[in-house]
């Protein structure tokens, strides 16, 4: 049988329900693991959109509770994170139909998602950044356009 890659939830579609996450919308949820470099160049960008205080991020770790924890502290995530653990195999990730990480998901009031975002994309990072009143990239850094996930 052939390999068979997810096709990930599009703007409009209801978001499924994840296990330990309560909030209401609007809320970003992040897909992530720990090896993967995009992951660890844009998750700290993440905590500028936090720290505006008005679009909650959570992070969503498909990899074990202690090596979570040790990415975390390493990256200064400060965001919740929930478990999406493989030995479940992802529940939360193939619901959002996830093949890449990171996927990012802006889930609204309604409780569909507003936008879905895979990978590292500049011009979708200030999209989230004006939607939430925070500046996330700085006059001077130096970050890509875009970089696959």
């Amino acid at each position: 049988m052939p390999f068979r890659q997810n096709e990930i939830l599009a703007a409009g579609s209801r978001a499924p329900a994840i296990e330990g996450l309560a909030a209401s919308g609007p809320v970003l949820v992040v897909f992530f693991k720990i090896t993967c470099p995009v992951c660890q160049f844009t998750l700290p960008f993440l905590n500028r959109i936090q720290q505006a205080g008005t679009l909650p991020v959570f992070g969503i770790s498909q990899n074990g509770a202690a090596d979570t924890r040790e990415f975390v502290e390493e990256f200064s995530v400060e965001y919740p994170v929930l478990l999406d653990p493989e030995d479940a195999n992802f529940p939360a990730g193939n619901a959002y139909g996830i093949s890449t990480v990171p996927s990012l998901f802006l889930i609204g009031q309604d409780g569909k998602i507003e936008r879905a975002i895979e990978g590292w994309s500049r011009k979708e990072m200030e999209w989230l950044g004006a939607r939430s009143g925070a500046t996330v990239i700085r006059q001077g850094e130096n970050v890509p356009e875009w970089k696959a996930g």
